[in-house]
């Protein structure tokens, strides 16, 4: 059973900037794409960023494109989501998922999901 933990979340400016993990445990996450998932109080669950288990391709949603980057370090079972000159729309608790198919991440059908970090940008 894999196991997904987020961290490193927390109150930033606007402008600022975070990176969030996403440690995984109970399996080598090299065999699963993962994506990180954002859903703000009254919204709905946005996609924000994929990454396949191999780390050779990532995608972005529109709204995050050229601030966010994805990666991943498979020898520590982690994944990273770099956030920069965040925004206060980007406020929202941010989750990571995993599935071995990353069609299956990116439809949002994950079965292994971690528990979010709260991400807030002040204005």
């Amino acid at each position: 059973q894999l196991h997904l933990v987020e961290s490193g979340g927390g109150l930033v400016e606007s402008g600022g900037s975070l990176r969030l993990s996403c440690a995984a445990s109970g399996f080598p996450l090299s065999y699963y794409a993962i994506g990180w998932f954002r859903q703000a109080p009254g919204k709905e669950r946005e996609g924000v960023s994929y990454i396949t288990g191999n780390g050779e391709t990532t995608h972005y949603a529109d709204s995050v494109k050229g601030r966010f980057t994805i990666s991943r370090d498979n020898t520590k079972n982690t994944v990273y989501l770099r956030m920069n000159s965040l925004k206060p729309e980007d406020t929202a608790v941010y989750y990571c998922a995993a599935d071995r198919q990353l069609s299956t991440v990116i439809g949002g059908l994950s079965d292994f999901w971690g528990q979010g970090t709260q991400v807030t940008v002040s204005s």
